[in-house]
């Protein structure tokens, strides 16, 4: 495996090149997790280390596809061309994150949507026709490979939905409560907005200052807390109901 790093990289960010730390990042996708260990290995002797700058494109949309890729730190911006030439942001990924998958199977072979760093960024490059090999050996994992599509597709789905709604508040309110752990809870949860405030306002078709005036609303009516990275939801059926009262 090619392991050169930028030598602005810290002794900190090294740990996460280590093979156990690297063999718990491909065990982290599911359709990788249950393989064996000489498996694992044999991925990571054909894979890449690849760091990118704030602002560097890993990829273009329409280029060749021949790598399949997982986030080992910061941040990725998918964005996808729209007819008149201008990017439409589709969603942000970070640690264990995965870029590349649909394009695995989609018969032209190419990348779908362009993927830009937002931060330092750190992903481990796997060649797309390794794990094609290891889907045709291993029904077990196609079929996860395929159940974790069909999950994909229904996120899209609901990524184009809450774009469909003209109101931008029903569009934040509904990105919160998709983030918040699964079930509901009598105490405070707690979303992280660690991407950068103008890009989860692109992702969500508004502008910065438009999100923050929105937070800020939210914040006064006693609905949300706002400490840096940290939203913490201090009354969720207030917030399911703004979302309610925009409708």
């Amino acid at each position: 495996m090619d392991t050169s790093v930028s030598p602005h990289d810290t002794a900190s960010t090294d740990l996460l090149f280590k093979p156990r730390q690297l063999r718990e990042l491909i065990r982290g996708v599911p359709w990788l997790g249950e393989l064996a260990d000489d498996e694992v290995t044999a991925l990571l002797q054909d894979s890449q280390l690849r760091s990118l700058k704030s602002r560097e494109w890993l990829f273009r949309q329409d280029a060749p596809a021949h790598w399949f890729y997982i986030i080992i730190n910061g941040a990725v911006r998918l964005a996808r061309s729209a007819g008149d030439g201008r990017l439409a942001t589709i969603r942000c990924v970070e640690r264990g994150g995965t870029l590349g998958e649909l394009s695995m199977v989609s018969s032209a072979g190419v990348y779908l949507y362009s993927a830009e760093a937002l931060r330092r960024t750190h992903v481990l490059a796997i060649p797309a026709q390794r794990c094609r090999d290891l889907m045709d050996q291993q029904p077990q994992c196609r079929a996860e490979f395929m159940s974790r599509l069909a999950l994909e597709l229904t996120e899209r789905l609901e990524d184009l939905a809450l774009l469909t709604q003209a109101d931008a508040m029903s569009r934040l309110v509904s990105y919160i409560l998709r983030q918040l752990p699964g079930g509901r809870s009598k105490t405070p949860r707690v979303v992280r907005l660690s991407i950068p405030k103008r890009w989860l306002a692109s992702q969500l078709a508004m502008t910065p200052e438009t999100l923050s005036r929105l937070l800020a609303r939210l914040r006064d009516r006693g609905i949300i807390s706002i400490d840096r990275q940290r939203l913490t939801v201090l009354d969720e059926q207030k917030l399911r109901e703004a979302l309610l009262a925009d409708h």
